[in-house]
């Protein structure tokens, strides 16, 4: 249950629309972060045609760099951000603490980002990413069925994205997908659909205004709005995708398309697991992982992990709230 103080606070910073530089320097400030001269981590590049994707790789701990790549379990990740803002460098300790509290290598992509470089650029870098590592190019050795695609709020659409352009093209198969508050709708205005864009669409800090505006930064048509890559819940086909597990935020203007994605692959006959945070807001998996949010979200996200599927008691219980 959320105070009248807290309340007033969040009021006070969900303003405005997206001013693209001012929002990119305030998340710049994460660089600043003593601690990650510490990481344990090794920057590479891969090929999205002549252009080169720097990628991170993000190690568990000192042996686990010294090992060879037979066995061991990857995740994929690509950031949030609104497809306009954050990299990899400010989710440094995101995804350094994410390979520590599973015990994975964590292999975190720097897509390009808009206004600059709009849909599909972002995508195509993520796809080629994944493409490099399911097929071996990155780590030879990794067995692609120990890969599991991941990503929050922007990176949760990019992630549904590389995982549908997959099932199409049958380039690669990613078994698992992680999906943390993701973005898969095209609309944020009073048309959407859903009703946590209206109710939890101001003062929570992601408002609706601020998602209508990274919308119209990322397409470069209206056209765009219409594809399943750039917003996966305007698909027909949900079938054949991975096992899937969603997390939402009960505060989150994205809530509900979250939830309901995950209705749809269930539907599809996919194996999905849909979990709400309660109380969380959106970008709750920022703030660090000694956060009740960010551990609650672990103990999930390690469970569909180990599981390597997802049982039929979770197909038969799509949306869990933890309270």
């Amino acid at each position: 249950m959320m105070t009248k103080a807290v309340r007033a606070l969040l009021q006070a910073l969900s303003y405005g629309n997206i001013e693209v530089e001012s929002a990119r320097r305030i998340a710049d400030l994460k660089k600043l972060d003593p601690m990650r001269i510490f990481l344990k981590k090794l920057d590479i590049e891969v090929y999205n045609g002549d252009y080169k994707v720097p990628i991170r790789l993000y190690f568990a701990d000192e042996q686990s760099m010294k090992t060879g790549n037979a066995g061991i379990s990857v995740i994929l990740f690509f950031h949030g951000g609104g497809w306009t803002t954050e990299s990899v460098e400010t989710y440094d300790r995101v995804c350094a603490r994410m390979a520590q509290s599973t015990g994975q290598l964590v292999v975190s992509v720097e897509y390009r980002l808009a206004p600059e470089h709009r849909f599909p650029t972002g995508l195509e870098d993520c796809y080629a990413a994944a493409k490099a590592l399911f097929s071996g190019e990155v780590l030879p050795d990794i067995d692609p069925d120990r890969i599991t695609v991941m990503g929050d709020s922007a990176g949760g659409n990019l992630a549904a994205a590389v995982c549908m352009r997959a099932r199409d093209t049958k380039e690669f198969t990613p078994r698992r997908q992680v999906l943390i508050y993701p973005a898969l709708n095209n609309c944020y205005t009073e048309e959407s659909p859903y009703k946590s864009v209206r109710t939890n669409g101001t003062g929570y800090l992601l408002t609706s205004v601020k998602m209508e505006d990274y919308v119209t930064l990322y397409e470069r048509t209206p056209e765009d709005r219409n594809n399943p890559y750039f917003a996966p819940l305007v698909a027909e086909d949900f079938s054949g995708l991975p096992d899937t597990l969603i997390l939402t935020a009960e505060y989150d203007p994205l809530r509900d398309e979250g939830e309901e994605y995950g209705r749809r692959l269930q539907e599809a006959g996919c194996n999905v697991h849909t979990v709400r945070i309660s109380g969380a807001l959106h970008g709750y998996f920022a703030l660090g992982i000694s956060h009740l949010h960010v551990q609650e979200s672990f103990s999930h996200i390690n469970r569909f992990l180990l599981r390597g599927n997802i049982g039929e008691r979770e197909k038969e219980d799509p949306v869990e709230e933890i309270r």
